[in-house]
């Protein structure tokens, strides 16, 4: 099993705070790998929010590729962040580790943000070609007020190694992966968490309905259904073609993922579109066990369980400020002086939301509508 820690908070926060629950957590997962994914940025990234933000890694020789593209196609280089690398032994340092804000080619720069989004997606997609087969060039998100971090090792010691204890990189919501390397080799695009176009999930457990879900996806037509390197990046392209593609309010996000029984969608009031959704949308039923994370555009944040609850998951806070981990340890080092009568166990039907800013939590129960 993998461990998952998530905060969302009203402040900005340091990424330190969700390593350090990770942690706490240490026997679940085996220190292959940390993933990080930062929205809503603080720190030098505060005033830059309308820019996108480039996120990967690069060669030496990588980064001439990826700065003469970047040139070509009209974008303007408006701020770099580099970590201040610490060198750790157990990690090998690469070449340039960057998180880059653009502006926008002119011709883009009025233009509608879906079609930006488009345009972001599409430029990080060629990017990624264009060094994949020699790892010369790692890009792993570009949209506006979003950082992605990953690298192989503990990731306690992949916090120090990018000096993340020193720097004043911060956000309000910040995601974290600690990785058990069951399924893959070692290869960051396996990394979670996934973001693509604003939405982000990450997962523990294991997709064993991964291949008719990609086959799927693959089918629809978007560019942006590509790649997995992992089994569990389904579970963030699922969410933005149900929210984003298809316009689907979010809690319908677990009736496509999990799908009542008959009998059970005929109590809902909203039953006619429960059921056309579990018909059309079948193949997207995961077959867990998986616990899934994630958050969306507005800066929801959410957890969901598949239907066999066989993965750890817990959600506990206070107003404006609210953790979602794999532990109860987790919740505890994040939040210390939280009311822990309130702290929330999603079981199968539950999807628990955390409004932006930490100000809300609503359990949503899939029996219900």
């Amino acid at each position: 099993m993998c461990r998952l820690a998530a905060i969302t908070s009203k402040e900005f926060i340091s990424p330190m705070e969700p390593v350090l629950a990770l942690e706490t957590m240490k026997e679940g997962h085996d220190g292959s790998g940390l993933g990080l994914v930062l929205k809503n940025l603080g720190g030098e990234f505060e005033k830059l929010k309308k820019y996108p933000v480039l996120s990967g890694i690069c060669s030496a020789d990588g980064r001439k590729i990826l700065d003469g593209y970047m040139k070509k196609h009209g974008f303007k280089l408006k701020h770099e962040w580099r970590p201040r690398v610490r060198p750790v032994n157990s990690i090998v340092s690469r070449d340039h580790y960057f998180a880059r804000a653009y502006d926008y080619p002119e011709a883009f720069r009025n233009r509608p943000m879906k079609e930006k989004e488009d345009l972001l997606m599409l430029t990080r997609l060629a990017l990624r070609k264009l060094g994949e087969a020699d790892e010369s060039i790692f890009a792993f998100s570009f949209y506006p007020d979003v950082i992605t971090i990953k690298e192989v090792g503990d990731p306690l010691q992949v916090a120090e190694f990018f000096g993340l204890d020193r720097d004043a990189l911060t956000a309000k919501i910040i995601f974290a992966q600690g990785r058990q390397n069951t399924n893959y080799a070692i290869y960051l695009y396996a990394c979670h968490p996934f973001f693509i176009q604003g939405y982000c999930s990450m997962t523990n457990g294991e997709n064993t309905a991964f291949v008719p879900i990609r086959e799927y996806l693959s089918g629809r037509g978007f560019a942006g259904y590509t790649g997995y390197n992992s089994d569990s990046e389904v579970f963030t392209h699922i969410l933005h073609y149900t929210v984003r593609q298809l316009g689907f309010p979010l809690h319908y996000y677990k009736d496509v993922i999990t799908p009542l029984k008959a009998s059970e969608i005929g109590k809902r009031s909203d039953a006619d579109a429960v059921k056309l959704m579990k018909q059309s949308m079948r193949q997207l039923c995961i077959d867990g066990p998986n616990m899934v994370i994630g958050f969306v555009p507005d800066g929801t944040v959410f957890m969901v369980q598949d239907a066999k609850k066989l993965r750890p998951g817990i959600v506990g806070g206070m107003k404006g400020r609210y953790a979602l981990m794999s532990e109860e340890c987790g919740v505890d080092s994040a939040v210390p002086g939280r009311d822990r009568t309130e702290d929330i166990f999603p079981m199968k039907y539950d999807m628990v939301m955390i409004s932006p800013d930490a100000q809300e939590v609503t359990v949503w129960n899939q029996l219900h509508g």
